[in-house]
């Protein structure tokens, strides 16, 4: 057995590929995260574009589109046939590592310095820890799973360019909340159920293809 922990909420939708040998877990914390299983490289891609936890996953192998719902009412289709970036870890530090101005925690260097203590940040994409005056701007990164905007330090900002921030997914409003789905890949129909009562049938061949 082997235990996967990536996750700030409980685990709430599992998919299986099984060509690829790739899992996909859906959680009460609004992401996704593919797990690479047959490369045994133990990569972990993380999947943002929920505003609610994630209530159901279905695959359609064979286009490599990934189907996520949630309770916010959102069918998300993701690209999973591009060259996905894990997200970096969270760097541990006492200061701003852009600036070097003290985190409000580090008492003796705000004290040294004579400087006002600032509250922590960390950019999505490299994953230093940052002041809020480092890392004033916001960027989607599709190809790290970040479809909507997040917050990046200055210089990624400067550094990713337009076609790191073209969209891998597409986002369709079912208007109802989703708890279970089914993909008929063969018609390239998608059943979903809710807590509404009702079930619908969508054609999902426009998006699925």
């Amino acid at each position: 057995m082997t235990p996967m922990k990536n996750y700030q909420g409980g685990v709430t939708a599992l998919c299986w590929d099984p060509v690829q040998r790739v899992l996909f877990s859906g959680s009460s914390d609004h992401s996704v995260i593919m797990w690479d299983i047959g490369g045994r490289k133990g990569t972990a891609i993380e999947l943002q574009g929920h505003n609610d936890k994630i209530q159901a996953l279905s695959y359609a192998q064979h286009t490599r589109q990934l189907i996520s719902c949630g309770s916010d009412g959102g069918i998300v289709i993701w690209n999973m046939d591009v060259e996905r970036q894990e997200t970096p870890e969270w760097l541990d530090s006492d200061s701003c590592q852009k600036c070097d101005q003290p985190f409000f925690w580090n008492f003796k260097q705000m004290w040294d310095s004579r400087k006002i203590s600032l509250r922590q940040h960390h950019c999505r994409k490299c994953g230093k820890a940052v002041c809020g005056k480092c890392s004033s701007k916001r960027s989607s990164i599709p190809l790290m799973g970040f479809e909507f905007e997040v917050r990046v330090c200055d210089s990624c900002h400067e550094a990713i360019t337009d076609e790191e921030r073209a969209p891998t997914a597409t986002f369709h409003d079912s208007k109802h909340n989703i708890v279970h789905v089914h993909f008929d890949a063969t018609r390239g129909w998608l059943l979903t159920s809710g807590t509404d009562k009702v079930i619908k049938l969508w054609d999902m061949t426009p998006v699925v293809s």
